[in-house]
């Protein structure tokens, strides 16, 4: 079988694996700061860095306009949004976009703990950012 490589794949892939292992011994229903430490538990264990709500802050025009909270970064290298709505609002995958727009990094995942458990990997390169992270 062969293997796609991917930006920081090892790292996703090893969060996604965590992910459903949190899901199943958790299940549905719990707030997102519940999945938030779990994840952080279970990917600890894995040997991963985690930071957990870490604040970055958005500029415009240069000056800082505000900040928001990552759930989790792992590694220095995966931001990741956790969600546990019964449905997955389209809006997370812009949310995680533009949390990627504002910092260095480019990958992201959107942990959603529903109904069902999902999950979205997505990417922004940084040269395809208009203004970096400081």
């Amino acid at each position: 079988m062969a293997t796609i490589n991917l930006l920081h794949g090892s790292t996703t892939k090893r969060v996604i694996d965590e992910f459903f292992q949190v899901y199943y011994e958790l299940g549905f229903g719990y707030l997102e700061s519940i999945y938030s430490a779990a994840m952080a538990c279970v990917l600890l264990e894995a040997g991963l860095h985690v930071e957990r709500e870490v604040p970055i802050a958005v500029h415009f025009r240069g000056i800082r306009i505000g900040s928001f909270r990552a759930d989790l970064i792992v590694d220095s290298r995966v931001l990741v949004e956790i969600k546990c709505s019964a449905q997955l609002h389209p809006s997370a995958e812009a949310q995680l976009l533009n949390y990627l727009r504002s910092t260095n990094l480019e990958v992201g995942l959107i942990l959603h703990f529903g109904e069902k458990p999902n999950f979205k990997r997505l990417v922004y390169s940084n040269d395809r950012k208009l203004l970096r992270a400081p």
